[in-house]
Parts: structure tokens; C-alpha cells; sequence
């Protein structure tokens, strides 16, 4: 069985555990970071989306030039930029890279972040909105003619591509609320969960795989995100979860994050999108679940982007996340409070127990 890991990085060194620092886009880091995670085994990094933030495509293009295999996930809102252009954009980025981009659509979780790139539209319009737009997408890298298009959102005439992609871009979808699993279900290729208990992961991809049947589709890949603490042994582990969930809670919900904002006000008000939702309701049941699953740092941040960790030595963490593959989960995200230094450790001590677990499994299987 194939298994696919993707890592995360940014244009400057900073977490829920460490504030800002350096330049807003610090070259040198990117570079590192990228290649930390190409000689730790990942199949890919994802670039993360936020009004304020760096451009993901141009950040994934030099994140490219200092790799020479490593997969690029760029995150994308679908919206600010037409379809046709971002056509463009993708495929000469995928032709220059060798084939290997692929897009992570996020509709828009949060109304006032859409409103800073001047987004009016409501959820479920949005919704509407990237359905459309990544039927384009796909049609457009595809297409061998010239083609016209008139729908409730976009509209052109004759459009084609003079250098389509050098291979088929994969679509990652994210979302968790009945909108997100219908649109989801209907276009993407693969379908991305934040890290919640087992049971409720099992629940979210059986209602995945069926709104994709209903569209007439195969089974959808699926994606998992965790944030792995780890340490020599599963003590040591926790002692290190505590000093992460301290630095949380005393700088009220996290000292920054890739995408720009402060996780969380202390008091503010609760979080839009259900993805968040369902990560605090985990987390109001209980700070443990299942074989390593934490939620307290959920909590503490506000569940604001992938929050949920996964704490223990590198066998209970590997073990865990084998868990989710049994599920059915097809695509492991992770990264840590210590982002690159996570990333090598990843590279080192957990990815290889996960990889040897998944050949043997295909060896007994063959």
C-alpha cells in the first residue's frame, strides 16, 4: 500500500511555541526548510494561504528551484484569481518543476478573512463558486481545444492552453461540512480531514466516499493532519506535550503560524468553519483519545488550522498514524511546534517505522 507524507513549511521560523522572527520572506530559511524535508523522506510540502501572506505559487517556485524532487502543494482560494489564469499559472509552474504541483483548495473558512481580499460571498456561495472554478481547472489542463465556458460564476470564450501541465495535477479539497463533502466529493482527487478521534475520522470519510459515489466517482484518496510530538519515550513525550500546551496557553492561544495570523484571541469568538467546530468538540470530551491523539493544543489555539497531535516515542506515533491507515487514510500531513527540527526528526525516527510497517504489510499482501 502506498502511503503518501506531506510536510509544511513557510517564509520565516515561527509556530504556536515561537514568535516571528527574521525577515517576512527570509530566502535562506525557505531554502532549508524545503530541503529538510526532501532529505527527510516527504513526497511533498504544502504552502499554506493567507490574505497577508507571502504568494504560495511564487514561494512554491523557489522552494522548487533548491529541490530536485520533492512534490509542491500550494494552497489555493479559489476566487481572487480567475480560473483561466490560475490554469495558466499551475501548468507553467508544473512544466518548469518537472510535474510536480499540486493544488489544495480552500473555499474559505472564515468570512472576514475573506472579506480582507475582497470576498462578499456567503458559505455556501463559495462553495458554489470553487465547484465551478475547478471543473474549469480540470477542463483547462486538459482540454486539446480551445474551449467557451458561461456558468453562474465565470464566463470566456475560446480560451486554451499553449503549454498544458507535464502531468495530471492532483486537487486536494478541505472542508468537513456537508457543502465541503458535495463539492468535495464531485471534484477533487483527494479529500483533506484535520486530526480528530478515530471513530469520528471513520464517520467523516464514509460520508466523503459517498457523496463521491453519488457524483458518479470512484473512492477519493484521503488526507489526515496531525502535529507530532516526540521524544525517546512516551514519558518524555507527554513532559514535552506539557511545555508545548504551556507556551500555547500563556501567550493566549499561540505565538504565530504560517498563514500569517495570531491563532487565537483569548475571549474571542468561536470559530466559522466546522472543520474547528469539530476539533473543539473532540477536545470538549476529553484531552486523550484513542492510542496517542491530543487534543489539548486544539483547544488552547482555538483549533485554528491543523491543531490535534499526536504524542509519543516514534513506535507509539508510528503505530498511531498506521491507525488512520486502516481507515482508510491515504495522504499523512504533519508538522511540528519545532518546525524544521521536527521536519528531520520526522525524517529520522518516524517516517522510516511507517514506511517499513507499510512494505511489509505489501509483502504479506503480494
Amino acid at each position: 500500500m502506498t502511503v503518501e507524507f506531506v510536510g509544511m513549511i513557510g517564509t520565516r521560523d515561527v509556530s504556536e511555541t515561537r514568535a516571528p522572527s527574521g525577515p517576512s520572506v527570509d530566502p535562506a530559511y525557505v531554502r532549508r526548510f524545503a530541503r529538510a524535508h526532501e532529505d527527510a523522506g516527504f513526497d511533498r510540502i504544502l504552502i499554506g494561504y493567507g490574505s497577508s501572506t507571502p504568494d504560495g505559487t511564487q514561494v512554491a517556485a523557489y522552494a522548487a528551484a533548491h529541490t530536485s524532487s520533492l512534490g509542491l502543494l500550494i494552497a489555493h482560494r479559489p476566487g481572487f484569481v480567475a480560473p483561466t489564469t490560475a490554469a495558466r499559472t499551475f501548468a507553467t509552474l508544473d512544466q518548469l518543476s518537472g510535474g510536480r504541483v499540486a493544488v489544495h483548495t480552500i473555499t474559505g473558512g472564515s468570512d472576514a478573512e475573506q472579506r480582507r481580499d475582497g470576498d462578499h460571498l456567503t458559505k455556501d456561495e463559495r462553495y458554489d463558486r470553487t465547484e465551478e472554478y475547478l471543473r474549469i481547472l480540470r477542463r483547462a489542463w486538459s482540454s486539446p481545444e480551445p474551449f467557451s465556458h458561461e456558468g453562474r460564476f465565470y464566463r470566456f470564450e475560446d480560451y486554451s492552453l499553449l503549454a498544458r501541465p507535464a502531468h495530471r495535477i492532483p486537487l486536494y479539497f478541505g472542508g468537513s461540512s456537508a457543502a465541503a463533502y458535495r463539492v468535495g466529493g464531485a471534484v477533487a482527487d483527494v479529500f483533506a480531514l484535520w486530526g480528530e478521534p478515530l471513530k469520528e475520522t471513520a464517520e467523516q470519510i464514509a460520508a466523503v466516499q459517498a457523496s463521491a459515489a453519488a457524483a458518479g466517482r470512484g473512492p477519493l484518496g484521503i488526507s489526515v493532519s496531525f502535529r507530532p510530538i516526540l521524544a525517546a519515550t512516551d514519558e518524555l513525550a507527554w513532559e514535552r506535550a506539557g511545555r508545548i500546551l504551556a507556551t500555547i496557553e500563556a501567550s493566549a492561544g499561540g505565538k504565530g503560524s504560517f498563514t500569517g495570523d495570531k491563532t487565537r484571541v483569548l475571549g474571542g469568538p468561536q470559530p466559522e468553519n466546522v472543520g474547528s467546530q469539530r476539533l473543539l468538540a473532540a477536545a470538549a470530551k476529553g484531552d486523550r483519545h484513542d492510542r496517542a491523539l491530543w487534543t489539548a493544543t486544539a483547544r488552547a489555539s482555538g483549533a485554528q488550522g491543523n491543531s490535534t497531535a499526536l504524542v509519543g516515542s516514534p513506535e507509539t506515533v508510528a503505530r498511531a498514524l498506521l491507525d488512520y491507515v486502516d481507515l482508510g487514510v491515504t495522504t499523512i500531513l504533519i508538522r511540528g511546534y519545532d518546525p524544521v527540527d521536527d521536519a528531520v526528526d520526522y525524517g529520522r525516527h518516524l517516517l522510516p517505522l511507517v514506511k517499513r510497517e507499510l512494505a511489509h504489510r505489501s509483502l504479506v499482501s503480494a
